[in-house]
């Protein structure tokens, strides 16, 4: 079964869903503050080993207290039209804009029109599944109300007016949760379109209105948009990302319309003032409300030279922001590139800011794994799979790696045999993951061999009995 991927965030240990941000605890306590000797020079050097990997375009950002120490450009915006990047050019933030969401409900709860335990169907009726009535604005902060992501197969084919608040509402109604409220934890996009929706009904107001009058306008952020994005075309970065099989393609089939879980457009700039508002003022979140808040609480602990990651990305975007909140220093890293590229990059920096060696970059995973194939074998890789695998999302199943090289490699390059060979190894890697066995099958039917088919396909269904792709096959193959 082909799998579409949705990812975004990168490698630290605390996570807090809330705000959809995470705590970088890498590094010791009591770290230097002060920047090391020929700080621009090592930058420049780190971004380049980053751009002869050919792996990033975009822009970086390294302030203290909130003016500019460094500020490039690099690559193009658009390489059909030849445009280079520029300061000023427009990156879709992605998932950066939950940070904007939150907001807004946290406003509204210290308004006293919202309360966290108050529940989803108080608001929204109208859901199939009963266990939705339990589910509470903190379970959709907190990424625990047991729904998933909108992104679903024919997602981005779909006509705009489906893609509003209210569309998606309607198709999440539907929906059956993973799990009980409150009980497991998964990142959800529909949860943010869920409190997007609520905050237009408890409001009576868009939810863009809402966040252009209580963030965008109050903070005079002059460069970012929400909404009717179209006329920025030639303002804005367009996204770019290798195939599995490394032919570099303009990402145009992934790029969504903005809502409440991603989506605006904004610069570094404009993201640098945003945090640096959120965190050290009262504009957006009064001190009553940051005491009260489970984030504000853990971050205040950090001992001195630690730093948040705040991070958005899909495919063919990525935007990450280190604030070392002790010396109210930002580094932010845009890429119109694939993930995780700005977030390790932007990493990199914060290592060099605290006197440490950055990490080599080294290629996507895919990317490796697909080299590692075409020059060593699948023997190879199934001794050094850990090794080659290195840099991908610690919160995604490794599985999906040579799962989705397989899939290229058949519908890509015409090569069931090397497809199989890639599922094979992935059966003998993740042997209780069902989908690895569905994909096998899938493949040997392409080749003609319903048997073998079968016999991966009937696997399959042994680990998942409710695999609905390979009950559909045995039942094809059977008749």
């Amino acid at each position: 079964m082909k799998k579409i991927l949705f990812i975004i965030l990168s490698t630290v240990i605390l996570f807090n869903c809330k705000n959809n941000e995470k705590v970088n605890e890498t590094a010791q306590a009591d770290l230097s503050t002060a920047l090391p000797e020929a700080f621009e020079a090592k930058v420049d050097a780190l971004v380049k080993q980053y751009q002869d990997l050919e792996i990033f375009s975009g822009i970086v950002l390294v302030a203290e207290k909130g003016k500019p120490i460094y500020h490039k450009a690099f690559g193009l915006a658009d390489r059909e039209q030849n445009r280079p990047n520029k300061l000023t050019t427009l990156f879709d933030i992605g998932s950066m804009n939950k940070t904007f969401t939150g907001i807004v409900i946290k406003q509204l709860i210290a308004e006293g029109k919202l309360n966290y335990d108050s529940k989803l169907t108080s608001f929204i009726k109208g859901f199939e599944d009963p266990n939705v009535d339990k589910v509470d604005i903190d379970h959709l902060l907190n990424h625990e109300s047991g729904f998933g992501d909108y992104h679903r197969n024919g997602y981005f084919d779909l006509p705009k007016s489906e893609k509003t608040i209210a569309a998606i509402t309607e198709r999440a109604k539907q929906d059956e949760l993973f799990f009980e409220p409150g009980e497991e934890n998964e990142y959800s996009n529909t949860g943010y379109i869920l409190l997007g929706a609520v905050i237009e009904k408890v409001t009576g107001k868009s939810y863009f209105e809402n966040v252009k009058e209580r963030i965008i306008e109050p903070i005079n952020l002059q460069n970012t948009y929400v909404e009717n994005l179209e006329k920025f075309d030639n303002q804005r970065a367009s996204g770019y990302l290798y195939s599995p099989l490394g032919v570099l393609e303009k990402n145009e089939n992934f790029q969504d319309v903005p809502n409440p879980d991603g989506g605006f457009l904004s610069t570094t700039e404009d993201v640098m003032k945003f945090y640096r508002s959120y965190y050290y003022d009262d504009i957006l979140l009064t001190e009553a409300i940051k005491s009260e808040d489970s984030y504000f609480q853990q971050i205040r602990e950090l001992p001195k030279g630690k730093a948040p990651l705040s991070a958005g990305g899909f495919e063919g975007f990525n935007t990450a922001m280190y604030h070392v909140l002790s010396d109210d220093r930002s580094i932010i890293v845009f890429a119109n590139m694939d993930e995780p590229v700005a977030e390790n990059l932007a990493l990199g920096i914060l290592m060099i800011t605290r006197g440490q060696e950055p990490d080599e970059p080294k290629l996507p995973a895919i990317q490796n794994v697909n080299k590692a194939f075409k020059e060593k074998g699948v023997e190879y890789i199934e001794k050094s799979f850990e090794e080659l695998t290195t840099n991908f999302h610690p919160e995604e199943p490794k599985d999906i790696i040579l799962n989705d090289l397989g899939y290229a490699y058949i519908f890509g390059a015409n090569d069931i045999d090397s497809a199989i060979k890639l599922f094979e190894l992935n059966t003998k890697l993740f042997p209780s993951i069902a989908n690895t066995w569905d994909s096998l099958g899938e493949a040997y039917y392409k080749k003609g061999d319903k048997k073998k088919a079968l016999e991966n396909y009937k696997k399959a269904l042994e680990i998942r009995p409710d695999l609905a792709s390979a009950k559909k096959m045995v039942y094809k193959i059977k008749i």
